[in-house]
């Protein structure tokens, strides 16, 4: 049996510590913005990609649109299920791994906010699976909104130090940060407590993008519009344009 990367082990028993986490807090901006990138057309079907514990896919069908669920977590789905049933909203939620899905254009838009698998395969060629397999799944005038790591911030920055600058008391703590300049992939060890109060410490490698790659790698999937911004939490604009100290993009990609 393969040994489970550490994605998998993070999101095993994680739904309710992932909530408390400073990064989860900017639903309802973002949510706000993609309804503006939409128009409010609530005609439009919306597939969220990693939704982990639901909540973009929760506040958007709250707001009247149809949103189906994804994500490689089992244990996360579960959570989601019961936060929908909570809230009376009925919602499909299914687990599927994002490099392998079974959709093909069935969907206007696609939504991977919060690095939603993607950019956390171990290779490359794991990660861009997952943007074709999502492209896939978009009609032929579909939109991609999604959420990446900005490989401009670690060349004059530092990834630990703003980890721990924005981490609070009970959050995720990231130790031992190396950026590699050659894979543009950042080393850490994190250590959290999960929902049972375990103590989990976990080697993990996430891969930050530069502009110019992500402009590729879409070009190359067919999209013909590719605009990147600088990505703030909860506060999603296009008026900002990416610069070094944005620690996320956000990339919306139309016109397959």
């Amino acid at each position: 049996m393969n040994k489970k990367q550490w994605y998998e082990q993070l999101f095993e028993n994680y739904g309710s510590r992932y909530e408390q986490e400073n990064f989860t807090r900017g639903t309802m901006g973002e949510c706000d913005f993609i309804e503006e990138e939409l128009n409010n057309n609530k005609t439009l079907r919306i597939l969220d990609v990693g939704c982990g514990t639901g909540r973009h896919t929760i506040e958007l069908t709250r707001r009247g649109y149809t949103v189906t669920g994804i994500d490689l977590s089992g244990a996360m789905l579960e959570k989601a299920r019961q936060m929908a049933q909570k809230s009376e909203l009925k919602i499909d939620f299914l687990q599927h791994d994002a490099r392998n899905l079974p959709f093909d254009s069935e969907f206007d838009v696609a939504i991977m906010l919060c690095e939603g698998g993607f950019p956390l395969m171990e290779t490359d060629e794991m990660n861009f699976e997952i943007l074709k397999n999502v492209t896939k799944s978009l009609k032929g005038e579909g939109k991609l909104i999604f959420t990446t790591l900005n490989g401009l911030f670690p060349l004059y920055n530092s990834v630990e130090d703003f980890c721990a600058s924005a981490t609070e008391e009970g959050n995720a703590v990231y130790r031992n940060n190396t950026f590699d300049l050659m894979t543009f992939r950042d080393h850490n060890i994190t250590e959290l407590e999960d929902d049972s109060g375990n103590l989990m410490k976990l080697e993990c490698n996430e891969r930050y993008y530069v502009p110019s790659e992500i402009t590729w790698l879409l070009k190359s999937l067919g999209f013909v519009k590719i605009e990147i911004f600088g990505a703030r939490l909860g506060a999603f604009s296009r008026n900002d344009q990416l610069t070094t100290k944005d620690f996320e993009m956000l990339v919306i990609a139309s016109g397959k």
